[in-house]
């Protein structure tokens, strides 16, 4: 099973707002997932989101994939 580290998209419509959760690869964007492990909000200036550093550290180790965004958050956050 392919795990990737992704966005699932919650708010309402024109005011995304995200959670980074861990999922099947084969899974659809809303649809189940594993865990969540933190948020991200782009519509604040600057960009807010946090993350439970524990459990991203964990799932990376274990070999899961972080889609493009998600590397550049876990980057900022100063995991990866």
């Amino acid at each position: 099973m392919a795990v990737k580290i992704r966005l699932k998209r919650m708010g309402q419509k024109k005011a995304p707002f995200y959670r980074i959760v861990v999922a099947d690869s084969r899974a659809p964007r809303d649809g189940k997932f594993i865990e969540e492990i933190g948020t991200y909000d782009p519509t604040k200036q600057p960009s807010a989101f946090s993350v439970n550093e524990e459990a991203a550290k964990k799932w990376l180790s274990n070999g899961a994939q972080p889609t493009e965004t998600v590397s550049k958050i876990l980057k900022n956050a100063g995991i990866k």
